[in-house]
């Protein structure tokens, strides 16, 4: 609900909305890009669950002063760029904690399943947070959203005071900050298995972000005009985003439906490589009857592939540096996803500098959507099997270029024994 009122409030009061929805991306993301890694240090050092109560009451503070700063009016562009960024690094604290507390939850053989879960209950909030913020957004304006989600961070420190103890590991005394992120950064770096998960949620970051980024401008310019009724843009901006996360709760139950042999490494290349054609093609529609199905294939693509690398990589790291690896991830994840939005966002304003602004929305998104696609191809072509924890001589170990083997995956395919 938040998101659906800052990113109304950019649309509505920037003269170039365009531009400032892929600033207000870096500056939601940039701080994690910057603390990250700082982030993932001090969840392997401290409490993680008195990090996460400490950091959960700081973007109470932050969240309480967006709401008093939009009463009975819009806030100003300097408010929302200000506060997003302090937001931002607060969270560059408070994910690391959140992700290595999950592992610590369930059983190692349950840790796929438990991130689908989340990566479910994460996207229910999403269908439902925006459908109802779009109603209240055209009703009362931005101010009702703001409050809302401050109050809702009480319920969040209550969760999470429920849940068990969580300390730090054990770690080699002696051993400086530096010492452990180059050993973090070497685990990524030299190993095939977590290298090309990072990769693949580095792409899908950069090139996927710009989507949900320009979504208000496709409410307002693409599907519709700003001389509307009030209300019905935002309605609008508030449905397309609640498409997502419906499309991405589908993605939740398609991952818990397919067989428990199909491996993340043929997954992660078919979830890139859907998103980005369905990318492509919502980009270049003028009709919002093409453009809502697409949507929701989009949110569903997102889904999968964000829960299969971040799973992977929970899997193939080891708890003692599980921080500070995945702190890594956001840092990249986060800074290209604030980087991604501000390339298209230029990319779309030179096109409309040329043709018209409505091109250069649709443009910059579909070019996105196009280069995803092809890199979903090349992954899909040449896989890595090392990103299951296979190697060489273990079953299933195939590295044969093929799109067919890597959409059926079929040497991983269980074989009929003799007694069956």
């Amino acid at each position: 609900m938040e998101f659906v009122g800052l990113s109304w409030v950019i649309n509505v009061t920037t003269d170039k909305p365009q531009l400032w929805l892929g600033w207000h991306a870096a500056a939601q993301l940039a701080p994690m890009m910057i603390l990250g890694i700082v982030g993932g240090v001090l969840a392997d050092r401290v409490n993680r669950k008195k990090l996460l109560i400490a950091t959960q009451a700081i973007m109470m503070v932050i969240a309480a002063t967006l709401t008093i700063a939009s009463y009975g009016r819009y806030p100003t562009i300097a408010t929302v760029m200000t506060l997003t960024a302090l937001l931002g690094a607060v969270g560059a604290f408070n994910v690391p904690a959140w992700q290595v507390l999950t592992p610590r939850l369930v059983p190692r053989a349950e840790l796929t399943e438990a991130i689908v879960l989340n990566g479910l209950q994460f996207n229910m909030a999403r269908v439902i947070g925006p459908a109802l913020g779009g109603v209240l957004l055209g009703l009362f304006g931005p101010f009702a959203l703001f409050a809302i989600n401050t109050f809702s961070f009480l319920g969040v420190m209550f969760a999470v005071s429920t849940t068990p103890d969580a300390p730090a590991p054990p770690r080699v005394e002696g051993k400086s900050v530096w010492a452990e992120l180059r050993e973090a950064l070497s685990f990524i770096y030299h190993r095939k298995g977590p290298w090309a998960a990072f990769l693949a949620m580095t792409v899908y970051g950069l090139l996927g972000a710009p989507l949900q980024r320009m979504l208000p401008q496709y409410a307002s310019e693409v599907y519709f005009t700003r001389d509307l009724p009030k209300g019905q843009q935002e309605i609008t901006y508030g449905l397309l985003l609640a498409t997502m996360g419906l499309g991405a709760i589908g993605g939740a139950f398609l991952m818990r439906g397919l067989p428990k042999w199909y491996p993340k490494h043929h997954l992660i290349p078919i979830a890139v490589l859907v998103s980005g054609v369905c990318m492509a093609a919502f980009g270049a529609a003028r009709s919002m009857w093409i453009g809502i199905p697409m949507l929701l294939v989009c949110g569903a693509g997102w889904l999968i592939s964000f829960n299969a690398t971040y799973a992977a990589m929970q899997l193939l790291v080891p708890d003692a540096m599980r921080g500070r690896v995945l702190a890594i991830c956001n840092t990249a994840v986060f800074g290209v996803m604030g980087l991604g939005p501000v390339l298209s966002g230029y990319i779309g304003g030179l096109i409309a500098d040329r043709m018209t602004p409505v091109a250069g929305i649709q443009m910059g998104v579909a070019g996105a959507g196009a280069i995803l696609a092809a890199a979903g191809i090349v992954m899909l072509i040449w896989r890595t099997p090392e990103v299951d924890g296979l190697h060489p001589g273990d079953p299933g170990y195939d590295h044969r270029p093929g799109v067919f083997a890597g959409i059926t995956a079929s040497a991983h395919r269980p074989r009929p024994t003799q007694a069956d």
